[in-house]
């Protein structure tokens, strides 16, 4: 357990935009930050950061919450988890107590096997110091790579004994269940018979952008013909091999900061790089690079650079990566090494400043990179030249933007010596089909739409549940607030008339709210609101230093979402970035007071207008006396709503 005071002290420190900055490149946006969604795949910004109010937004899922609701929603991360990523990121102690063998049973599925790969890359960190066999061996080959004390403990490098059931003997004896420690695919179950599947191999942890231990990759030391080099964790369902980069937990920040990702291919790749002094690096882990994979580097950056090595036979195979990350819409560079080197062999030869200008010396935009290789290939003979064109053009037909299309035809042109209009042709043809698709699916939706606008009738604002809104709204935002209100006094005047004399009187925002709600015997319609109105009353009226950031986090998961979308709701507009085409939104300028009686007063009218008519309903079923009695009510009623709406300054 997490101490309260522990909890309160995260609280108090965590800037919610700058834990989501870690996971998403943010964009100012008037007070706020936007930038693409990361739970779903967008070209346009809809996800928006408000540091007022410590809450986020994402409009294409309808997701929304505090910084620790984040980490839960997008790390799926446990409630403490998320405590204590917060507290490491601040640098806060906290204090908490052991997890016993109980509580490690009763832990979820999931939470289970991130607490066995964690145990795991622990106890691979103790083999490789601690022991003659992981210093001997593991942390001498490390040595060996050039790799420093300090970079070894930063990417927290390990070593598994080269014995049969090393680990999981102790990983059993520390109380984790066998089932767990098979699933994540440290230990290899066969019959009664159990083994580690890392025995012998210098680790690799595999983490996720924020820090958790997803899997591992362990290289093996010994020359054996029936043994993989590299062997990964299997696929689980904390690890899947698609949606993750190697080293991306380090070189978030520095992505985001230098606006550019550079990919390689391999663990020591990446981790030679960072130690010459490049961080903003990451590595598909020896796997083909994935649309997914693209995304993860395209919510930092919209700029790559993909490293080969010096070999020229696997360059052919790579350029189908270059294809997805032209789809996703980013920027790519190609960088290629000497003959025999590969990444981290010349950063190792190399100095910082000699390495970074080597790459930016040598970075080639995709398509001179493409066109070098492939019309090395093919400069003698007209057909395979042909084909190569085509190839160019056709992965320039994989860029969404057309004015990018346009600029990389007339490069194409221009290196391969041959006519734009040729060019433009075969793109045509290239996209003929797929412009074909999209124009059946754009009839098919544009059928849909016309069906569904005859059969469906407009759907009414239902004006009682956005006045609640409104008032919840009004509460969380200035519920503590000390405003002098006009209230109104209903009197009658010498000549026997209605009239509302108004009054000053100072009080709090929410004690105004909840007395009005009360002498009026307003109730909630929506149980949502309901519920939220009386603990947003009950904490306020309890607790004078009222923290909205500190009540959102205390609130469970489905009244954190709805109180973000209330709170968000207004900053929408932001993401069409309007002030650019000169459209500017009119500010809101009311005050406090002002906004809590027109509020209050507009769902009086409402309400009033609701009775009279129930009242004119009644008169239809009732006998001319009891009309006679309801018609004087519906009279008064109506003389009411008439000065209601004088005050708000509305015409009947």
């Amino acid at each position: 357990m997490i101490s309260p005071s522990s909890i309160d002290q995260v609280f108090e420190t965590t800037r919610v935009e700058e834990v989501i900055g870690d996971f998403v490149q943010l964009k100012k946006a008037g007070s706020n930050f936007k930038g693409l969604s990361p739970f779903s795949d967008e070209r346009s910004p809809s996800f928006m950061v408000s540091p007022v109010k410590q809450i986020w937004k994402d409009f294409s899922t309808g997701k929304g919450g505090t910084a620790v609701s984040f980490l839960m929603e997008h790390e799926h991360f446990t409630y403490p988890e998320a405590i204590k990523y917060l507290a490491k990121k601040y640098n806060i102690e906290i204090e908490e107590t052991d997890q016993s063998n109980e509580q490690k049973e009763k832990a979820s599925e999931r939470e289970s096997l991130y607490l066995v790969s964690e145990f795991a890359n622990s106890y691979f960190q103790k083999v490789l110091h601690k022991t003659d066999q992981g210093k001997s061996i593991g942390l001498s080959y490390f040595k060996e790579r050039g790799f420093t004390e300090e970079t070894i403990k930063k990417f927290d490098l390990g070593y598994s004994l080269d014995e049969w059931q090393a680990f999981t003997g102790e990983a059993l004896k520390q109380g984790y269940n066998i089932d767990f420690l098979e699933k994540t695919g440290l230990t290899i179950v066969k019959e009664s018979k159990r083994f580690d599947r890392f025995k012998g191999r210098v680790m690799f942890p595999i983490k996720s952008m924020s820090g958790r231990v997803l899997g591992f990759g362990g290289r093996i030391l010994i020359t054996d013909k029936k043994a993989a080099k590299y062997l990964n964790s299997p696929e689980s369902d904390i690890y899947y091999k698609s949606k993750v980069l190697y080293g991306i937990y380090h070189a978030k920040q520095s992505i985001a900061k230098e606006d550019n990702c550079y990919l390689v291919e391999g663990y020591t790749d990446v981790i030679q790089f960072h130690q010459t002094g490049i961080k903003n690096v990451v590595s598909s882990s020896g796997t083909a690079l994935t649309s997914d994979q693209i995304r993860l580097i395209n919510r930092l950056t919209k700029n790559i650079t993909v490293l080969f090595d010096g070999d020229a036979a696997g360059l052919r195979a790579s350029l189908r990566g270059i294809d997805l990350i032209l789809e996703q819409g980013m920027n790519v560079k190609v960088c290629t090494f000497p003959e025999g080197e590969d990444p981290d062999s010349f950063s190792k030869k190399n100095t910082l400043e000699e390495l970074s200008l080597y790459l930016e010396e040598n970075a080639k935009d995709f398509i001179q990179f493409k066109a070098s290789i492939l019309f090395e290939e093919s400069k003698n003979d007209p057909i395979k030249k042909a084909d190569t064109v085509r190839d160019i053009v056709n992965s320039i037909s994989k860029i969404p933007d057309r004015i990018k299309k346009e600029i990389y035809v007339q490069e194409c042109a221009r290196i391969m010596d041959i006519s734009e209009e040729v060019l433009f042709s075969t793109l045509a043809q290239i996209n003929k089909k797929e412009l074909q698709e999209e124009n059946k699916q754009f009839k098919k939706e544009q059928k849909t739409f016309e069906v569904i606008k005859h059969q469906q009738p407009v759907k009414k604002v239902d004006i009682q549940y956005v006045l609640e809104r409104k008032i919840i709204e009004v509460l969380l935002l200035y519920g503590n607030k000390t405003e002098d209100f006009e209230d109104l006094i209903l009197k009658e005047n010498d000549k026997g008339e209605l009239i509302l004399e108004p009054v000053i009187h100072q009080a709090k925002v929410f004690e105004k709210v909840f007395l009005d709600l009360q002498d009026d015997e307003m109730e909630f319609s929506n149980e949502q609101f309901k519920t939220l109105y009386y603990i947003i009353i009950d904490t306020l009226n309890q607790d004078p230093n009222f923290e909205l950031k500190t009540f959102i986090n205390s609130v469970d998961a489905n009244m954190s979402n709805e109180i973000t979308t209330i709170l968000m709701e207004d900053e929408r507009y932001t993401l069409d970035d309007w002030n650019r085409m000169n459209i500017f939104p009119k500010e809101k300028n009311n005050s406090v007071a002002q906004l809590v009686s027109e509020t209050i007063l507009s769902l009086r009218c409402f309400l009033i207008e609701q009775k009279v008519k129930e009242f004119q309903q009644k008169t239809i079923q009732s006998n001319t006396e009891t009309n006679r009695s309801i018609l004087e009510e519906v009279k008064d009623y109506s003389g009411l709503k008439m000065l209601l709406s004088r005050k708000l300054n509305r015409v009947l």
